[in-house]
């Protein structure tokens, strides 16, 4: 059911145009406590009002709920450990400055990398994926030593993209319906999504004129065509300049999905509620990583705990989070079981800057635990 004091504040921002449209859920254990859609999921070319089916652009939520699920999976098998050098599979990374990067570096953002880069400017056109990526990063300096401060990059989440595909020995797109999608009953989870779901995907921005503009401000030339920098509307197919280069499918962003489907993913990382996982397992999403850092950061997620996070203060310090570039958020309260859920498509139908979303999230968080308070008194 909706929630009127919700409504009425995602409404407001809708007006003010934060962005045109969201669908927001709020869950406790398996229950759906409130949902709504609100807005144009497309405003451009044609209008197309939101609704509780609309398929969202996830971002970098796919960080998460693709790569670090998966991550987990192979961690809680005994066939990937968190201190294993990123160099034992990747013989790139075997040099003075990257020897020492480790698969829990690059979960938790702490391996020194960059925090992005144009691989579709800086990497030979011609040359295979994802070789010449994995050959770029291991060749770009880094940004700070290793395992001094968390730097968040989507690198890091396209190396264990690349490392998942290595191990499982098939592309990411068959193991999220193998190991997620099937066992979850998932129907609208996917990357690349099909052409006849469009008119039910949420739109995005209209060409790459962010990125275009990062690029330039960065000192890149730009070589269009093959720069894969759109000039069109995009709509149906993922937001994120590096994963359209890599066709669609990578360990850092380009999942879509529903609020609903979300929330079946998210009630994974929840002990009590896990089908994926032993119960076990589901504390390395609460656990702090990172001790003494700038962020508290666990196994893919941030941490309430981080100063100023989007949890805000109406969130449990172990809860944790992950934020999408598109207008995505979802943060996970292990402590009560909740779920907290809220996409929206930022990108689309607004000038340069974007909205920068962080009171946005803080205020649906304290509504939403507020009203659950008002159901559950003693909660």
């Amino acid at each position: 059911m909706k929630n009127d004091r919700i409504n009425e504040f995602l409404a407001s921002r809708i007006a003010e145009n934060d962005f045109p449209s969201c669908v927001y859920l709020v869950g406790e254990k398996k229950k759906i406590v409130y949902t709504d859609a609100l807005g144009l999921a497309v405003v451009e070319p044609e209008r197309i009002k939101a609704g509780l089916d609309t398929i969202y652009d996830l971002a970098s939520i796919t960080k998460v709920l693709v790569t670090g699920l998966l991550s987990a999976k192979l961690i809680e098998r005994g066939e990937l450990r968190l201190d294993d050098p990123i160099a034992e599979y990747f013989g790139e990374f075997a040099t003075s400055d990257k020897g020492e990067i480790t698969v829990r570096r690059l979960l938790t953002h702490t391996s020194g990398l960059t925090a992005w880069l144009p691989f579709y400017l800086i990497t030979n056109p011609e040359a295979e994926i994802p070789n010449a990526v994995i050959e770029a990063i291991a060749a770009a300096p880094l940004a700070n030593p290793v395992g001094s401060t968390v730097v968040y990059s989507d690198l890091n989440f396209l190396l264990l993209g690349f490392l998942l595909e290595k191990i499982y020995a098939k592309p990411l797109n068959e193991i999220l319906k193998r190991e997620i999608a099937a066992p979850l009953g998932l129907k609208d989870t996917f990357y690349n999504p099909p052409a006849n779901l469009k008119p039910r995907i949420a739109a995005s921005e209209n060409g790459n004129r962010f990125e275009k503009n990062t690029c330039a401000e960065k000192g890149y030339q730009i070589r269009n065509p093959k720069s894969e920098i759109r000039n069109r509307m995009v709509w149906g197919e993922v937001h994120d300049g590096n994963c359209y280069f890599m066709k669609g499918v990578t360990g850092h962003a380009g999942l879509f999905s529903t609020a609903a489907e979300v929330f079946r993913i998210a009630q994974q990382f929840l002990a009590s509620e896990t089908i994926l996982f032993e119960p076990e397992t589901c504390r390395l999403f609460r656990e702090n990583l990172t001790p003494g850092l700038n962020e508290a950061r666990s196994l893919a997620f941030q941490l309430a705990a981080t100063p100023d996070s989007t949890a805000s203060d109406a969130l449990s310090k172990d809860s944790f989070g992950h934020l999408g570039f598109t207008g995505t958020s979802l943060w996970i309260e292990p402590e009560t079981e909740r779920v907290f859920i809220l996409l929206t498509n930022r990108t689309h139908a607004h000038p340069l800057p974007f909205v920068l979303l962080n009171s946005v999230r803080r205020r649906f968080h304290e509504l939403a635990q507020a009203e659950l308070k008002v159901l559950s008194p003693q909660s």
